[in-house]
């Protein structure tokens, strides 16, 4: 067994699997905490690498292209100290995070674990359900459906919408930005009727806009991620570009009639609110303009 336990976490190989737990200092980002402990396993494991500095060093692990929902989901876009698979590693304790890298990378050649993307996930991202909080409402997933609550802060197009119920068999995507505290983040679910109709986050019902705290705010990985892992594998990707941008889509490609059927209940959609008096003119004349840019 090969192990080193540091404030910013644990990590131990046995061999075969690779067990990262988060520590409990404060200092650890809550995402990290509350994703909780991770087990890898050898073979999604691409590489390893012990980054010494003055004072302090860095374990990092690189996984295979597609192992993972979770680095999937995010697209690369964690932030640095809310990757799990990042351990800062005081400068005392460096000989021990080379000699734990140095079994894991032994291991990956004694077992001559291959490089190329895998055509299956071999994590299986964070349990089901799970429910996050937002700063625009909200969001849960239960394996079956995701659901959004609109917060009293969302958009009146949102909240005139009433809670938004996306059955897993419709979804052909997940787009996930963070909030970055200086810019905002969104999470975005994507739906055949919606693949090519994109409203601003603030404005479509499909999307959590993320404008608040972006320590809270990162937790709607979490159910980027749990969805993400029950999509059809990014593996099952076809060549022309529609497929490219979302990669769960079927190879056909709508046709005119189709995105014109969609248009037209969208624009039905907006009439009606408008007529209820749920949209103002402006809100009305605004949102029906970005529609029809959409298109």
């Amino acid at each position: 067994m090969a192990e080193i336990i540091q404030r910013d976490g644990t990590w131990a190989f046995d061999g075969t699997t690779v067990r990262i737990t988060p520590g409990l200092h404060r200092s650890v980002p809550l995402f990290r905490q509350t994703y909780g402990e991770i087990a890898v396993p050898l073979e999604a494991v691409s590489g390893v690498v012990f980054e010494p500095e003055r004072k302090r060093g860095r374990l990092r692990m690189r996984l295979r292209e597609g192992a993972d929902p979770l680095l999937q989901a995010t697209g690369g876009r964690l932030p640095d100290a809310a990757d799990p698979y990042r351990l800062v590693v005081d400068v005392d304790r460096a000989g021990v995070a080379e000699y734990v890298a140095e079994e894991i990378r032994r291991a990956l050649l004694l077992d001559q674990i291959p490089k190329d993307p895998t055509k299956t996930y071999l994590l299986s991202g964070p349990p089901v359900p799970v429910s996050v909080r937002s700063s625009d409402g909200s969001v849960s997933f239960d394996g079956l459906q995701v659901r959004i609550d609109w917060a009293d802060t969302s958009d009146r197009v949102k909240r005139a919408t009433g809670p938004r119920i996306i059955a897993i068999s419709d979804l052909v995507g997940v787009e996930w930005l963070p909030n970055s505290g200086y810019e905002d983040g969104f999470l975005r679910f994507v739906t055949r009727e919606t693949a090519f109709s994109k409203l601003p986050p603030e404005k479509d019902p499909y999307a959590l806009d993320l404008w608040g705290s972006a320590r809270r705010d990162l937790l709607t990985a979490l159910v980027a991620t749990a969805v993400t892992a029950r999509l059809p594998h990014p593996s099952t990707r076809t060549a022309d570009d529609q497929a490219s941008r979302f990669p769960q889509l079927p190879a056909a490609v709508p046709s005119q009639a189709d995105h014109h059927d969609v248009l037209l209940r969208r624009l039905r959609e907006l009439g009606e609110l408008h007529r209820e008096g749920v949209l103002t003119d402006e809100e009305f004349a605004m949102t029906k303009a970005v529609i029809l840019r959409g298109f």
